[in-house]
């Protein structure tokens, strides 16, 4: 009965982790179709064999308790290119990764939540000790939805990190992650450095 068990459980397991895989491939392949729609997009078609990411590792996953911040005031994000953009603190999530508890800040931009269509969206950028080595040395990005937050708390997924556009190209206004979101571990999953040439956006 107990071998039972533990095959049942591996093929569990096993097939949680295809399908684990197969959802972050999806998302990816969704990733990479954006960069050809998108007209202000610094890459081609030609550009995308140069993105490269980790393996799919659901222990990236986590749910994380959202507390959400009051009168919080605008301020002004940096950006790579010198200039700021405006933003204010949204949240403060806390949970545990790789057995280390960990808070990052959630910001929402001013001006993208005065548009319908992304009042809802969340920016969660950071940085970690990949940085510079494995991944592009700016940090990267985690996009997030408030609707996802249930009972306080959201599924934040690592998986999905994804680089600024300026790991590939100079000409645009990418925020600088806040030193608060600077991660004193290795974050081994979403997208690693691009291996293309950079561009110089006219």
């Amino acid at each position: 009965m107990r071998i039972i068990t533990f095959l049942f459980l591996l093929v569990s397991i096993n097939t949680f982790a295809q399908s684990f895989s197969a959802q972050i491939a999806k998302h990816r392949e969704a990733y990479k179709a954006d960069f050809i729609k998108d007209s202000r997009s610094p890459l081609k078609k030609d550009d995308l064999q140069n993105l490269h990411f980790y393996d799919a590792d659901s222990t990236y996953k986590v749910i994380a308790e959202v507390v959400l911040l009051k009168n919080e005031k605008v301020f002004k994000m940096p950006t790579f290119n010198g200039s700021s953009s405006d933003y204010y603190r949204y949240a403060h999530i806390n949970f545990s990764l790789n057995g280390k508890a960990i808070q990052m800040t959630l910001y929402r931009s001013v001006s993208l939540s005065s548009n319908p269509v992304y009042k809802d969206h969340l920016f969660l950028p950071f940085t970690d000790e990949t940085n510079n080595k494995e991944t592009y040395g700016g940090g990267r990005y985690i996009d997030l939805d408030a609707k996802e937050i249930k009972d306080n708390h959201f599924e934040v997924d690592f998986n999905k990190a994804y680089n600024p556009y300026c790991a590939y190209s100079d000409g645009y206004r990418c925020p600088v992650p806040p030193e608060e979101n600077d991660l004193q571990l290795t974050i081994k999953a979403g997208e690693k450095s691009y291996t293309g040439e950079k561009k110089h956006k006219n």
